[in-house]
């Protein structure tokens, strides 16, 4: 791989009219993630930023950020469906604090999500290798297609990383504080 200073963010749909999805597609996919200084990156399978339905993988490492955002103007849905690994959906409130948390894995019941477009969220990969097929509503228009509050720090900004840990700790603590009221209703002693 060449060193480039702004590697692209996501690898061209692949030519002609029928697309076979293979191991070797996201396979590659999964290794030009590992090396790619955000931690992911996308393989499109729509040929055109003006289709009506854009459909891809994403291939993610625990680390990236993916800023809350939600798709607001044009509104558009988005569906996720975790292939590999193991990922966290996030739902905030309209002023950033944690609403809901929904682990995503495969071969377990909840192994995806399908947002509305006035949903504030997040994705949060927690094994490396973690696989997405993403489907949402096209065109894609870079200036709009993301609606990020002014909570959230932008991608590549000195912000994003402690954003993130600061969110990491405050769904660690949030899962302990369940955890802690679990036991207390079950009569549970208190862990040593």
């Amino acid at each position: 791989m060449s060193e480039e200073k702004n590697p692209s963010p996501a690898l061209e749909a692949p030519a002609g009219d029928v697309t076979p999805l293979t191991l070797s597609l996201v396979g590659t996919l999964l290794a030009r993630s590992r090396q790619s200084p955000r931690k992911r990156m996308l393989q499109k399978l729509h040929k055109s930023l003006d289709a009506t339905a854009h459909r891809m993988f994403n291939a993610m490492q625990p680390g990236t950020y993916v800023m809350p955002h939600r798709h607001l103007d044009p509104a558009k849905d988005e569906t996720v469906l975790v292939m590999a690994g193991s990922m966290l959906f996030i739902r905030f409130t309209d002023d950033g604090e944690i609403a809901e948390q929904i682990l995503l894995q495969p071969g377990t019941e909840t192994f995806g999500v399908d947002v509305a477009p006035h949903v504030y969220h997040t994705y949060v990969p927690l094994k490396p290798d973690t696989l997405v097929f993403e489907c949402k509503t096209g065109p894609y228009a870079p200036e709009s297609d993301k609606d990020v509050p002014d909570w959230a720090p932008r991608e590549g900004t000195p912000e994003a990383e402690p954003y993130l840990l600061k969110l990491l700790k405050a769904l660690a603590a949030k899962a302990e504080a369940e955890a802690e009221a679990s036991r207390a209703e079950r009569g549970d002693e208190p862990d040593q």
